[in-house]
C-alpha cells in the first residue's frame, strides 16, 4: 500500500522560505511526483512535479522562487519554497503517478499525502 506523508509547513512571515518533505512507502520511489496546493474556497493547482530522472516542472506562480527534487535513497521528495507570498497559503499536498514522466494535471497522479498547512503572514 502507497503511503505519502507530508511534513514540513507552519507558519511563516512573506518573504520567507520553508521546506516541505514527502515521504513515500509502499513502493519503489522511480515514479514520478508532484507537489499541488488547495486554498479556501479554490480548487486545487499544480504547483510542480519531477520525473524519475528528475526532470522539473513548476507553475508560472512559483517558478523561480520553488525547487522541487528528489531523493531516491530516501523515498522523499523535497519543495523548497523562498520568497513566499501571501498567495501561496494553501494545504500542499504530494503525490505520486503510477508513470515515469511528471505531468501538471491532478487526475495524473493516483496516489495523494493528507496535506500540510503552509500560511504566509504579512
Amino acid at each position: 500500500q502507497v503511503q505519502l506523508v507530508e511534513t514540513g509547513g507552519g507558519l511563516v512571515q512573506a518573504g520567507g522560505s520553508l521546506r516541505l518533505s514527502c515521504a513515500a512507502s509502499g513502493r519503489s520511489s522511480r515514479y514520478a511526483m508532484g507537489w499541488f496546493r488547495q486554498a479556501p474556497g479554490k480548487e486545487r493547482e499544480f504547483v510542480a512535479a519531477i520525473s524519475s530522472g528528475a526532470t522539473t516542472d513548476y507553475a508560472d506562480s512559483v517558478k523561480g522562487r520553488f525547487t522541487i527534487s528528489r531523493d531516491n535513497a530516501k523515498n522523499t521528495v523535497y519543495l523548497q519554497m523562498n520568497s513566499l507570498k501571501l498567495e501561496d497559503t494553501a494545504v500542499y499536498y504530494c503525490a505520486q503517478r503510477d508513470g515515469m514522466l511528471g505531468r501538471i494535471r491532478a487526475s495524473d497522479y493516483a496516489y495523494w499525502g493528507r496535506g500540510t498547512q503552509v500560511t504566509v503572514a504579512s
